[in-house]
């Protein structure tokens, strides 16, 4: 547990300072044991929120598409002796289908 401990103390600290603050799933590891990751899901509200809070600058944030239905937000940073990753996600709106005109009529 000793190589999980910044990761966790930034979360004891974050449960402390951002009570208000929508909760994330959050994710430890001893795969990457400095690093704790906090997901939002159904859309980027809480993302911004968090990100917003933590003052990270809007333009350290990645976006891309994961297959044709997710949207994604990413952003690293260092935070009090951890790698903070935030990531979220929202659906991608589904497009109504072209119909051809001769089915939609004059």
């Amino acid at each position: 547990m000793a190589a999980l401990n910044a990761p966790l103390v930034v979360l004891r600290m974050f449960s402390a300072e951002y009570p208000h603050l929508p909760a994330p799933g959050v994710s430890v590891s001893t795969v990457y044991p400095d690093r704790l990751e906090l997901s939002f899901h159904d859309d980027f509200a809480g993302f911004e929120a968090w990100r917003d809070a933590l003052g990270i600058a809007p333009e350290s944030v990645s976006y891309h598409e994961q297959g044709v239905h997710t949207r994604v937000l990413t952003t690293e940073t260092d935070y009090a002796g951890a790698r903070l990753l935030l990531i979220g996600y929202t659906k991608i709106p589904a497009t109504p289908a072209v119909r051809p005109r001769a089915e939609v009529g004059p």
